[in-house]
């Protein structure tokens, strides 16, 4: 088996492959800061897709150079997480000095270009710099869907494959499908939230927070709803904060014009109140995700993991990275800025899910063969091989 770095991981690793974040039952002392656990999905995920007996981290901020030399020595490559790293604000500390140094495969694992709402992807040469020196290490550099692939064609890396995301196979399993049962049997639905928003990530944040606001209360009004968090500072504190902190968190938000006018009346604060989920722990949302009929919302890794799980999906687009991955792996979506009305009975069609099934059978197959074309020792079901094998009949 293989000996491993990650560049820039997301969490602690515990049991092998497992993730959590950092000092994670000491809840007080990070209470007060955001981090996004769904990066830890995609880490923990990446370490159950690989075979591994040794782990390490290559550090890219404040690096002792001369201990590349050693690292160069003991590991057999570098994967770099993948996340949305392809922006115009992506900064990479001592990255490309440290890649100067380095001598082993930088292997990028389904990374991602993040489009603004106006105008043309602009990439620091810093930014090109890493994303070339990675390509040039590599048989191919892995990316999550065809906008991402085109931005690095437009700068000159040619050696792309696209593989989604590594969260979509942490079962390892290649038939894995969406069959649908009836809809008047869904119940219990997870409800994936993405309440913090940005201008630089939707274009109309009006239409972003009302469209959210009216599905998670259309929801809650028909079905069992979990309000599922991802790391945002107010919605740790409803879950794990003090009684102080929590009445603390709900005044921010009422004191945020954008929330207040927007998002929070009293049925959503009833909501979040009794309804919301987080943890710091990826294994504990791999386990709500399963006990649901159905998981849909704004959160790429979210619903990604409930689909890994084989539970049904919906996404809600409402930037490139949303669009990326429903179009990568067909994946039924619904434009939040359409401005037309959203209902369940027009999505909840097995034709749509079959598309996803197909989809995902192919990017499965194309993540395998990256992998192996990268000489990374890996977990993942060679497709074609098992195509090949003879059918054993029982006598």
């Amino acid at each position: 088996m293989a000996r491993a770095l990650v560049m820039i991981p997301s969490g602690e690793v515990y049991d092998h492959d497992n993730v959590r974040w950092y000092r994670h039952k000491e809840v007080q002392s990070h209470i007060n800061h955001y981090h996004n656990i769904g990066d830890a999905f995609v880490f923990d995920s990446s370490l159950k897709l690989l075979n591994f007996d040794k782990l390490g981290v290559l550090p890219i901020a404040n690096p002792v150079l001369d201990d590349i030399d050693k690292l160069n020595a003991e590991y057999d490559y570098v994967f770099l997480r993948g996340s949305n790293y392809v922006h115009k604000d992506m900064r990479w500390s001592q990255t490309v000095d440290v890649l100067k140094r380095l001598k082993i495969p930088v292997i990028a694992y389904g990374i991602g270009a993040q489009a603004p709402v106006k105008g043309k992807i602009e990439l620091s040469a810093e930014t090109k710099t890493v994303l070339r020196m990675m390509a040039d290490s590599t048989t191919s550099i892995g990316v999550r869907g065809a906008y991402s692939a085109q931005v690095l064609w437009d700068i000159g890396i040619k050696n792309v494959r696209i593989v989604g995301c590594p969260t979509a196979f942490r079962r390892n399993d290649p038939n894995m499908a969406i069959k649908l049962p009836p809809l008047e049997k869904v119940r219990n639905v997870g409800i994936t939230l993405r309440r913090e928003v940005s201008p630089a990530y939707a274009q109309d944040i009006k239409r972003y927070l009302t469209f959210h606001r009216d599905l998670v209360k259309s929801l809650a009004a028909r079905f069992d709803v979990v309000l599922m968090a991802q790391g945002e500072v107010e919605e740790k504190k409803m879950v794990f904060g003090t009684p102080e902190q929590k009445e603390e968190a709900f005044a921010a938000l009422r004191a945020n014009k954008w929330v207040s006018d927007w998002y929070m009346d009293e049925t959503i604060e009833k909501l979040h109140r009794e309804r919301l989920f987080y943890s710091d722990v990826v294994a504990d949302y791999e386990a709500l995700v399963q006990q649901k009929d159905l998981v849909l919302g704004y959160r790429l890794h979210g619903n990604l993991m409930a689909l890994a799980n084989g539970t049904p999906s919906i996404y809600f687009t409402y930037d490139s990275r949303t669009v990326e991955f429903a179009e990568t792996y067909q994946i039924p979506s619904f434009d939040v800025f359409s401005g037309k009305d959203f209902n369940i009975e027009d999505y909840w069609n097995q034709s749509l899910f079959d598309k996803f099934n197909r989809a995902y059978h192919h990017t499965y197959r194309e993540m395998q063969q990256f992998l192996v074309e990268n000489g990374v020792d890996n977990k993942m079901v060679d497709v074609m091989q098992k195509a090949k094998e003879p059918i054993q009949r029982v006598a």
